[in-house]
């Protein structure tokens, strides 16, 4: 699914209109009726709702969605909140077949003291601003988004929670933006949905089909991507029946130091889960028991200092590489590190110790090879590539970086984002907040080994990989919950995401 700018939503729009061809108000109406099928499927009558509406388009939807709740016999006000004389042309037609279809109170508000009485079992449904806004909101619209989030009911946005902007809030004010328990937007989840410091205000969200030119959805370029089943399912290979272990790679996963052996072992037994056909461990010595008792399918090289890596020696037998994984910092695993990457052309996946390491050294970016996959969290990513002050401009980093090194970077969080080093953007939709566990990028880390041994293109093994780990965590959490989630359980659950993920593709 493409993630477009607000502008681009627009034009697409305009496009529909003219090319479908549908009047403007019609389309609005088709909005209108799928916003009411997802209200109708989950919401009883006995709940009254409250429409806060702006003069707009968004307030037009509202105005619609308001008619149809009161056709279906459901208790719905509106409140519009007045702040200026101008409304649109679909925002005054659906003012008037409110007024003369039915018996919705249409409140016009002129002062936040107007402001009605809410209770906590009611509903609010926001319709004041949608995606075109581009400054901070004042005055009355944010006098009334303060009294909106000091309510305790339930608030659900139309497209995009009023006084949030689509890409960048860097500049906004997040004391005028409505906290949003669910959010329904049209077609395509918008940029600001991803970022961190907006999930106060991003509920659950939901993409309504409205019907938008496909051609023009088509032929509109963006760099940003969420990836779904329908587009990692394509990308698994599948087995024949003459294979054998030669045709599934043979992995070499650098990782562990003294205390930290079990980096080795989760992101080894993630490997094997995945369908690699050898891994070998290189390991300090002290680790040599933990793995023969903890991964008898793992092979095993003993590094010649007893506590950390120091020498990792030659690679070229090996399909992928994957180092950092309780690698530690130590001058002696730095230098094996600089040796690797001087030396190793294999297909790579960089984590942990070893990015801290590569932080440090920055020199080194240009010995990695191209299309390396690193795999920092937002903290690594930070010591990497250096602070940024907003979600939005850490992701413009991010890209410049992928650009820059000509590497793919996974920078992990709620909604992972792997860049390119043609500066395309994917999003993941897959994961729960019980993943935020130790271990978890270790298993992330063994998988994404597991698929570039298999001759994934680093790409492809970036985004399946981050959608695979995101799945089994998914499954995880259902099996128990998020709080019990521990790395080991997503490791157990990789082989049902891969059935699930094969479940859900679309049958050709």
């Amino acid at each position: 699914m493409k993630i477009f700018s607000c502008e681009q939503i627009k034009e697409i729009d305009e496009y529909t209109i003219q090319h479908e061809p549908i009047a403007s108000i019609d389309l609005m109406e088709r909005a209108a009726g799928q916003l009411l099928k997802w209200y109708l499927a989950r919401f009883e009558r006995s709940r009254r709702i409250f429409i806060f509406a702006g003069p707009g388009n968004n307030g037009g939807d509202g105005l619609a969605l308001a008619r149809m709740l009161a056709a279906n016999r459901y208790d719905a006000e509106v409140h519009y909140v007045k702040f200026t004389e101008k409304t649109s042309n679909d925002w005054e037609i659906n003012r008037q077949r409110l007024e003369t279809e039915t018996t919705v109170p249409l409140n016009y508000l002129t002062s936040s003291d107007q402001f009605p009485v809410i209770s906590s079992g009611d509903l609010i449904i926001d319709a004041i601003f949608g995606s075109g806004l581009s400054r901070p909101v004042e005055g009355l619209p944010g006098d009334v988004i303060k009294q909106i989030n000091r309510v305790d009911a339930t608030v659900i946005s139309i497209d995009i929670p009023s006084g949030l902007f689509g890409e960048d809030n860097s500049k906004n004010s997040y004391d005028t933006i409505v906290k949003a328990d669910y959010i329904l937007s049209f077609h395509f989840p918008k940029l600001s949905f991803m970022f961190a410091e907006n999930a106060p205000y991003v509920g659950e969200w939901f993409v309504l089909q409205i019907g938008l030119n496909s051609n023009a959805i088509r032929n509109t370029l963006s760099p940003y991507a969420l990836s779904g089943n329908n587009d990692v399912a394509p990308l698994l290979k599948k087995r024949n029946q003459f294979d054998h272990k030669g045709n599934f790679g043979h992995g070499l996963l650098v990782s562990g130091s003294s205390g930290k052996m079990g980096a080795a072992v989760l992101g080894a037994g993630a490997a094997l889960r995945t369908g690699i056909g050898l891994i070998t461990c290189h390991i300090p010595s002290c680790g040599n028991l933990i793995i023969q008792s903890a991964l008898p399918e793992a092979m095993m090289t003993v590094d010649k200092s007893e506590k950390y890596i120091s020498d990792i020696g030659n690679t070229d037998s090996f399909s992928a590489v994957g180092i950092g994984p309780g690698l530690g910092t130590e001058p002696v695993s730095q230098k094996a590190l600089h040796n690797l990457l001087s030396e190793c052309k294999k297909p790579m996946v960089i984590d942990a110790d070893a990015l801290n390491i590569l932080s440090l050294n920055k020199k080194w970016f240009s010995l990695l090879p191209t299309g390396t996959i690193l795999t920092p969290h937002p903290k690594e990513f930070e010591r990497l590539a250096g602070k940024t002050d907003s979600g939005f401009a850490r992701l413009k980093r991010q890209i410049q970086f992928s650009e820059e090194n000509k590497c793919i970077v996974v920078l992990k969080g709620a909604h992972t984002s792997v860049t390119t080093p043609e500066g395309k953007v994917m999003f993941n939709s897959t994961g729960n907040p019980g993943m935020a566990t130790g271990g978890s990028g270790d298993v992330l880390t063994g998988i994404i080994l597991s698929l570039l041994a298999q001759g994934y293109a680093p790409e492809n093994a970036a985004v399946l990989g981050v959608y695979l780990h995101g799945m089994a965590g998914d499954m995880a959490a259902g099996e128990s919950c998020y709080e019990s989630i521990i790395a080991s359980d997503i490791i157990k659950c990789i082989g049902k995401a891969f059935n699930k993920i094969r479940e859900l593709e679309p049958s050709s």
